[in-house]
């Protein structure tokens, strides 16, 4: 039964004044439904039960490793926001979010209507029960009532019950991109100095996994020696991807820039002392497009960072998808696939002009978790009358806090990512565009087909 909420969010999607050319005239909108009437059909069949039943691939999450007695899994995020300034929540985010209570209920049977203190302390036992009954397979067990099937994990390191089948590894390659003193950049403000700090305790790790101590004399020595070696060890070790969180330590415009420059610079500030801002940008540029080749060449995406981000001091601007063009339109790394992950909420439009690139693919990670169905579905639809084939399907499932952790933020975002999804298709029927087979074809593409040819998987 549709509910009056239902009806006003569906007939959002149905007018989605983002769309050019307008709403329909209420004269066809009239007609459409004499039509559908007269023909003894009465309203399309909603998809949403059979969007529902398909096993989805997540293509971002940030799942929690099965920790024993004592122990605290860090490596999650490269670079944890729970270390950050305050700033004003998102209200789904805020403590008693909607969602939580459902996710409660359905991942661990809670009972209780409301989220009153002396309620919610039922619920760390009834979890504790089920990650003592699953022990190393709980994270699978998450996975199994968020209805997905394999969720990409985008962590430093693979760990207990986060392994394949059901997990396939997304590193990080920031830290290759800042080898040199960071202390001007981390100086901008405390979240950025928080911020370069784990990335140079990363850079560490990467290089005396390489048998290094410190960076090698030039920059030839470091793509060889460090870079390339690092991308290959990942490749070795299960990696699908490469992740960069780049927006949250500086601009996306990766210009192109000549050899020479690039190890001027390193050679310059290698042995110590904080590059200019401008100087140091070269650099990076330059190491980010080498990365991106050589991810080309072993057969791994780039997955990218692309929306507003946590904190008070994310420069919003520097994360437009736009920026991300002439690495687009770089025929030397047409062969590395760009995967957009968050949708670049707010620059939802510019991004879907950038689909037709044929190394562009978007998920719509944190849009589902951030933003209510009809809102995220309006967007959908859109790139779903441009090019179906690039978009894919994911949750950003992350450790917010007891109240949200991984596992619910997943069931919240995926269940409301699934209700966008049947928004924007049920619309599409009803304006005529498509068919339902079509619009199961195209469910399934989002939800699993598109990251699975991707991938590989």
């Amino acid at each position: 039964m549709k509910t009056r909420t239902g009806a006003l969010a569906e007939k959002r999607v149905l007018e989605n004044p983002r769309r050019p050319g307008g709403p329909p005239h209420l004269a066809l909108c009239l007609c459409a439904a004499l039509l559908w009437n007269g023909c003894g059909r009465g309203q399309p069949p909603d998809v949403a039960a059979d969007i529902a039943g398909i096993r989805a691939i997540d293509n971002h999450a940030h799942p929690v490793r099965v920790a024993g007695p004592g122990e605290q899994d860090r490596e999650f995020d490269a670079l944890p926001v729970d270390n950050m300034e305050p700033s004003s929540d998102p209200v789904y985010l805020r403590s008693g979010a909607p969602g939580i209570l459902e996710a409660w209920r359905a991942l661990y049977g809670y009972s209780y209507s409301d989220m009153r203190p002396e309620c919610a302390r039922a619920l760390p036992p009834l979890k504790r029960r089920a990650m003592e009954r699953e022990g190393d397979g709980y994270p699978a067990w998450v996975l199994d009532r968020m209805g997905v099937e394999v969720m990409l994990a985008n962590r430093v390191a693979m760990g207990r019950g986060i392994q394949p089948p059901r997990f396939r590894w997304v590193p990080y390659a920031d830290a290759l991109l800042f080898p040199l003193d960071n202390a001007h950049l981390a100086a901008r403000n405390s979240d950025r100095k928080a911020f370069f700090a784990d990335e140079d305790v990363l850079l560490r790790r990467y290089l005396q996994e390489a048998g290094l101590a410190v960076p090698p004399a030039t920059l030839e020595e470091y793509l060889t020696r460090v870079v390339t070696p690092t991308l290959e060890r990942h490749k070795q070790g299960g990696a699908v991807a490469e992740k960069f969180e780049a927006a949250y330590l500086r601009s996306l415009e990766f210009d192109a820039v000549e050899s020479a420059a690039a190890a001027t610079v390193y050679a310059r500030y290698r042995a110590g002392g904080a590059p200019p801002d401008d100087q140091y940008k070269l650099l990076q540029d330059y190491v980010f497009r080498y990365i991106a080749a050589e991810c080309g060449r072993l057969g791994m995406a780039v997955h990218i960072h692309t929306m507003a981000g946590a904190g008070s001091y994310f420069e919003v601007r520097g994360a437009n998808p736009l920026l991300l063009e002439s690495i687009l339109n770089d025929p030397s790394l047409r062969k590395t696939n760009f995967v957009m992950l968050h949708g670049g909420w707010p620059f939802t439009r510019e991004i879907t002009a950038l689909l037709e690139k044929p190394n562009a693919y978007l998920d719509f990670s944190a849009q589902s978790l951030l933003l209510p169905p009809a809102a995220l579905a309006a967007t959908l639809r859109e790139w779903l009358e441009f090019v179906p084939e690039k978009v894919m399907f994911a949750t950003d499932a992350y450790p917010y806090s007891d109240e949200m952790g991984w596992e619910e933020s997943g069931w919240i975002a995926a269940d409301r990512g699934r209700q966008a999804l049947a928004l924007a298709l049920n619309a599409m029927i009803r304006d005529g565009e498509i068919s339902r087979a079509r619009a199961l074809e195209l469910a399934t593409l989002v939800l699993r087909g598109n990251a699975r040819k991707l991938y590989g998987l």
